[in-house]
């Protein structure tokens, strides 16, 4: 990357509608949520709005890409508190089952949002998917280091072990649903720590 100016800080009004905007639509969902009650929460202009989002759909996108950086930090912050590949998954995992229990809690954002625009071309759906991608992505780079030849499905099993938890924690009691994650999880990664082992004293 080349030298330059810094790029700008975004403006307060912008980030005051994104915040507003993150949290009304994490709450009561997308299509529910008009624009005329956020330029009204966020205390901005009806211009204010169009000239830091000319469409609802470009500040749905930026919503969930604000999601995403909370989630990608939470990841970032578990790999750094345990470099070994099962502890940074089962700190993932903790993080996971913590946001569960968190006030407020209303399911996966993510979900949530494909649930709303169930088009795969849309390009709300085209950003659920590449969240998801990079999610899938980063749990079969530290499975392929706990069992290389069963990363793949094993990180699979790990995204629907998440995604029924991220459902049920709305429904059910979002302490046992955690704690059923969590063994889950730790049976999981001790299923391909012994298949690693097995394989490592042939």
């Amino acid at each position: 990357m080349t030298g330059g100016a810094p790029e700008p800080r975004p403006s307060e009004a912008r980030l005051r509608l994104l915040a507003t905007a993150t949290r009304i639509f994490y709450a009561e969902g997308i299509h529910s949520v008009g624009v005329d009650r956020i330029i009204a929460e966020a205390k901005v202009t009806r211009a204010t709005f169009y000239r830091h989002f000319p469409s609802k759909d470009d500040l749905i996108l930026a919503y969930l890409r604000e999601i995403h950086g909370m989630e990608r930090g939470r990841v970032e912050a578990a790999l750094a508190a345990d470099p070994s590949p099962a502890g940074a998954l089962l700190a993932i995992a903790g993080s996971i089952a913590e946001s569960i229990q968190s006030s407020g809690f209303r399911g996966c954002a993510f979900l949530n949002a494909a649930a709303e625009y169930p088009d795969p071309n849309h390009p709300v759906h085209q950003e659920v998917i590449g969240h998801r991608q990079w999610f899938l992505d980063t749990l079969t780079a530290l499975m392929a280091q706990v069992h290389e030849e069963t990363a793949g499905p094993a990180a699979r099993h790990f995204v629907m072990l998440r995604d029924g938890a991220m459902a049920a924690g709305c429904l059910f009691d979002p302490a046992l649903v955690s704690e059923t994650f969590l063994r889950g999880v730790e049976g999981l990664l001790d299923i391909n720590s012994e298949r690693q082992s097995a394989q490592s004293h042939r």
